[in-house]
């Protein structure tokens, strides 16, 4: 049984290495649509293509039999490169959006992070920052 396990892990590590294959191994399995590169993943239909630009991923698409798809909406596409571009469109977006509603930590929350975590502009709050000492009691 022991032999029989270390045998499926083994298959399954060499499994993942060939799944898992950058855009720039010689065994990868891709196509260039520039600025895009897709690498193919696994499956017959759909097949998976992970998607990359600038040696960076950026998510999945799908060719159907019948069309391209992409793992962010339930547009059917004819051609790969719209299901690419709709893709990178909407991560483009949502990376707008993260950003536009991240707030920055407040002096005291700042002052909980480890020193070599801050950035220099946390630093530089610190710096400035001066604690409200209305609660203060004589000892």
């Amino acid at each position: 049984m022991i032999t029989t396990l270390s045998v499926q892990q083994t298959q399954l590590e060499e499994s993942l290495e060939k799944i898992l294959l950058p855009p720039t191994d010689p065994n990868a399995e891709v196509q260039e649509i520039p600025p895009y590169k897709l690498v193919y993943v696994n499956g017959a239909c759909p097949r998976t293509y992970r998607v990359y630009t600038d040696n960076s991923m950026i998510g999945v698409i799908f060719q159907h039999i019948t069309h391209w798809s992409n793992a962010v909406d339930k547009i059917r596409y004819a051609e790969p490169v719209d299901a690419v571009v709709g893709l990178d469109q909407f991560m483009k977006v949502a990376r707008v959006s993260t950003t536009a509603t991240e707030q920055s930590p407040t002096e005291e929350e700042l002052l909980d992070i480890e020193f070599d975590a801050l950035t220099s502009d946390e630093w530089e709050r610190l710096k400035r920052y001066v604690p409200e000492t209305r609660d203060l009691v004589a000892a």
